[in-house]
Order: structure tokens, then sequence, then C-alpha cells
């Protein structure tokens, strides 16, 4: 008996992962994902797929992803009992209207620029992010942070015109550059700060569960989506060609990494904040470059 006592003393309870060990797995992943996303989007995604099919998959594959990881982690039942409809719209309709909308506008973007250029114009986010994080929170940044967040800025505004300015040599579609690639994205990045903020608002002060935010934002993004598709083009286009048109079995690898990005980007959100994530991600740009390189040498 006193041998096992003293055995079971030395082994102490049982390990747990560090939440720091979690966080950083979980920008890891995103960081990952982020910078992949636009060359798989790029590779798998037909120019002729009608963009709100692959937006609205993608958001019922979050949901089906969110309840999976809330049903193992045994929390649904007393989630599910606490969870009021007021509760979710004052917490997610706002963000969800706002994500779908930024969605809609990325996937316009991912097919009018290279992969480089619209990830390092999609990480202006993170100045509106810490904006935005600003008025609602009122959290302020360091001089280091407002300095490193100026010269992204510079960097985007100066890749744009880069980037138009070369299209504009080699053919011309300057125009069809700037109007479907650069601005969708720079109006993404600006939703991004401002639903980013919300959630982190959301998450640390309301007090609501990451997993729950994703089913309550894709839903109520799904049903902004499908009413704005009334008399729209892609509605159109899915009544006259029918709603997976263009679509491969290809075409499901980018619309499920996304999912898994959007459930990583509601964790990282909530154990981290909306403006580390930004400036973690920015690392995004290396893995997009070393992955534009390798893709060169093949």
């Amino acid at each position: 008996m006193a041998s096992a006592a003293a055995t079971a003393h030395r082994k102490g309870p049982p390990r747990q992962e560090s939440p720091r060990a979690k966080v950083w797995l979980y920008l890891t992943l995103l960081t990952l994902q982020y910078g992949a996303q636009p060359l798989i989007s790029k590779r798998f995604i037909r120019r002729d797929v009608i963009v709100t099919s692959s937006v609205l998959t993608c958001e019922m594959a979050k949901v089906i992803c969110a309840l999976f990881l809330l049903a193992k982690e045994g929390s649904f039942k007393r989630l599910w009992k606490e969870w009021t409809l007021v509760g979710a719209l004052t917490a997610s309709g706002l963000p969800a209207a706002i994500y779908a909308l930024q969605n809609s506008l990325l996937q316009i973007s991912y097919k009018n620029l290279d992969s480089l250029t619209f990830s390092i114009l999609n990480q202006t986010k993170l100045f509106f992010t810490a904006f935005f994080t600003y008025l609602i929170l009122g959290q302020k940044q360091s001089p280091k942070q407002i300095g490193a967040l100026t010269l992204l800025i510079v960097a985007a505004i100066l890749l744009s015109v880069g980037e138009s300015s070369g299209k504009a040599s080699a053919s011309s579609n300057s125009d069809q550059v700037l109007l479907y690639g650069i601005i969708p994205v720079m109006i993404a990045s600006v939703l991004s700060g401002l639903a980013s903020s919300l959630c982190q608002w959301a998450s640390q002060v309301k007090k609501h569960t990451s997993y729950i935010m994703t089913v309550e934002m894709s839903f109520v993004g799904s049903l902004c989506l499908l009413a704005s598709t009334y008399k729209s083009p892609d509605g159109e286009a899915i009544q006259k060609y029918g709603f997976f048109h263009g679509w491969t079995v290809w075409t499901l690898i980018p619309v499920v990494m996304n999912a898994v990005g959007g459930i990583l980007v509601g964790l990282v959100t909530a154990h981290a904040g909306g403006v580390r994530k930004g400036f973690v991600i920015v690392s995004a740009l290396l893995v997009t470059a070393m992955s534009v390189f390798c893709r060169g040498l093949l």
C-alpha cells in the first residue's frame, strides 16, 4: 500500500496541455492555413465556380466541424441549455453578416491577384483590427506595434501600385486587377478588422465560446448570403447553371481548408486576441513566398 501510494505521489496528477501551448498550436496552424490558402484556392477552384456556392459550402463545413468539436469535448448539452436567441444575435449577428460579405470579397480577389500580392494586401486587416480594437475595447498599441502597422500599410500601398502598373504594362487588364483584385481585398481587410474586434468583445466581455460563435455566425452569415442572391448575378447563375456549377472533387479541398481556418480564427481570437493573432499571421507571408518559390523550382 505504502509503495503504491508513493508511486502515485511521484506520478502526480495527469499532465494537461498548457493554455500557452494551445495558443501557439492554434497560431501555427492558422499561419500555415493563411499562407497556403491562396495557392490552394487558385489551384483547385476554377474561375467559373459561383462564389456564393463555395462560400455557403464553407459555412456548412464550419458548422459540422464546430458541432463535432463541441460533442467531442462534452459541452454540447450544457451550452445548448444555456443558449438564447437574443444572446446569439447580440454576440454573433453583426460579425456574421460582416464575415459573409468579407468571404465573398476574398473569393473574388483570389481569382484576380497572384498569391503573394493577395497575402500581403490581406495582412492589412491587422491595422484595421488594431484600430477597431482600440475603438471598441479601448486597447492601445505600443509604439513598436504602431510602427510595424505603419510599415505594413506602406508596403501594401506600394505593392498595390506595383501590381496595378505591372499588369497594365503586360496587358490592358489593369482596371480588372484594381476593381476585382485590389479593392475587394482592401475592403475585406477593413471588414475583417471590425468583425475580429466584435468577436473579441463577445468572447472576452460576453463570455461566448468560440465554437458556439462559429455555429451562430455561420448560420446568420449563410442567411445573409442567401438573401443577397435574390436577383444578384450569383443568384441568377445558380438558377441557370446549378449550385455546384464548375465544381470538381478537388474544389472541396480549399473549401474545407477555409472552413478549418475559420474554426482556428475563432479559437485564436478567443485565446490571444485579434491584434496578437494578426501580428503572428503576418508570418503566413513567408509560407506563401516559400510555396511560390518551391513551386517555381518544380
